[in-house]
């Protein structure tokens, strides 16, 4: 199956950095505070990143005490951001979907993963890969775009958008860039994909922007109505 590998794109990678590096999307605000609430203590550990990007959260994990991080994104530009911006030695970086990312099973502390969960087209067969990478008592922290939003990518104007909320599948969006390929799942599917995985849920979160994004970026409230961003933890039994 080919899979899409946007942020390689220039103008859309132009786009998204100044997004980021400006901190006027959603992930400062809303979506980093929430996930990094729900990773535990990594002292010692081994994790993996999946869809990376610029290796911020690889560092961060790093920083708080993990003997090992290892980053996987398909983009070259990304991967190029992240070793520029990386000065240790117990993070590492490799080019790769992670659909195709192969590694040892029952060697991994943690999996976590930002934001990247609705570009897989096959979430359930990566689950499954994490659930074998992943030693007994390991861990799997995820954000992703909320089913209510990726319901309506591309029709928000619709007033009955969310009629096709139970219609699963691809998505085509337009950001930055026309054809932006994601993918939508309910709700229910979601979690029943991490169970089927033979992972054990531990928290799910749809969170709204912290008192503080608030008190600087008013018009974020908008997100206190409709949550944009879906977060999970899970473990394997053991």
């Amino acid at each position: 199956m080919s899979r899409q590998n946007v942020y390689d794109d220039e103008a859309f990678f132009s786009g998204y950095q100044q997004l980021r590096d400006a901190e006027s999307g959603i992930n400062a605000a809303i979506e980093q505070p929430a996930l990094r609430a729900l990773l535990p203590d990594v002292t010692g550990w081994t994790v993996v990143d999946l869809g990376c990007g610029d290796g911020a959260l690889a560092r961060d994990l790093a920083a708080r005490g993990a003997a090992r991080v290892l980053g996987a994104d398909p983009s070259l530009r990304m991967l190029a951001l992240a070793h520029a911006r990386t000065d240790d030695p117990r993070v590492g970086y490799v080019q790769a979907f992670a659909e195709d990312l192969s590694l040892d099973d029952g060697r991994v502390d943690l999996v976590v993963s930002s934001l990247a969960f609705h570009y897989v087209a096959d979430l359930g067969a990566v689950l499954s890969q994490v659930a074998r990478w992943l030693r007994p008592g390991g861990g799997l922290v995820a954000s992703m775009e909320h089913p209510r939003r990726t319901a309506a990518l591309g029709r928000r104007e619709d007033p009955a958008v969310l009629g096709r909320y139970a219609t699963e599948g691809r998505r085509d969006q337009t950001w930055y860039v026309d054809g932006v390929i994601k993918y939508h799942r309910r709700f229910s599917t979601i979690l029943n994909l991490v169970l089927a995985a033979g992972l054990e849920l531990r928290a799910v979160t749809e969170p709204g922007p912290t008192p503080q994004a608030l008190s600087s970026r008013p018009e974020l409230d908008r997100h206190l109505r409709e949550p944009a961003i879906l977060v999970l933890a899970a473990r394997k039994p053991g």
